[in-house]
């Protein structure tokens, strides 16, 4: 594939919304994607030939979690709430990095308070509690990815 191609190719995707294009010309292929920025920067490029397979990310654990070997299984919470990750994403404790987290273990909390954010597609969605109660347990650390369904919480 001709260079020139390529470096059209990295303009498109610079000026566009997309994060990923895959072009391919009988034997050749060309994939370029590039990360969602925590801050502009110039996007990362990869370029995969034919004889290169693309590789699967790990899925990253916390300690707590490499300890147990996964995920807390519903037996290891504590007895009370447990309030879930609504959706996939990235967990936060706190509004910013320089502020106190939202809530701790032992803190009192009433129905609508927030527990945490999760950012998901660039927009941060606070994770309210929904009862009332001591935090029992925080399942999770800031800047952790989390699944849909995951517990985050026990309220009791």
């Amino acid at each position: 594939m001709d260079l020139r191609k390529i470096k059209k190719l990295i303009d498109l995707l610079e000026e566009s919304n997309l994060t990923e294009i895959e072009i391919r010309e009988g034997e050749e292929a060309v994939r370029l994607s590039r990360l969602a920025p925590a801050a502009p920067t110039v996007a990362p490029v990869q370029v995969i030939t034919p004889a290169a397979a693309p590789v699967a990310p790990m899925p990253m654990q916390s300690p707590a979690q490499a300890a147990t070997g996964g995920a807390p299984k519903p037996s290891d919470l504590p007895a009370g709430h447990v309030v879930r990750a609504p959706m996939v994403g990235t967990y936060y404790a706190s509004p910013s990095p320089d502020k106190p987290a939202f809530v701790t273990i032992g803190q009192q909390v009433k129905a609508g308070d927030t527990l945490a954010i999760i950012e998901a597609m660039k927009m941060f969605n606070p994770i309210e509690t929904e009862v009332g109660g001591t935090v029992l347990a925080i399942q999770c650390e800031s800047g952790q990815p989390v699944e849909f369904d995951q517990p985050l919480f026990v309220i009791g």
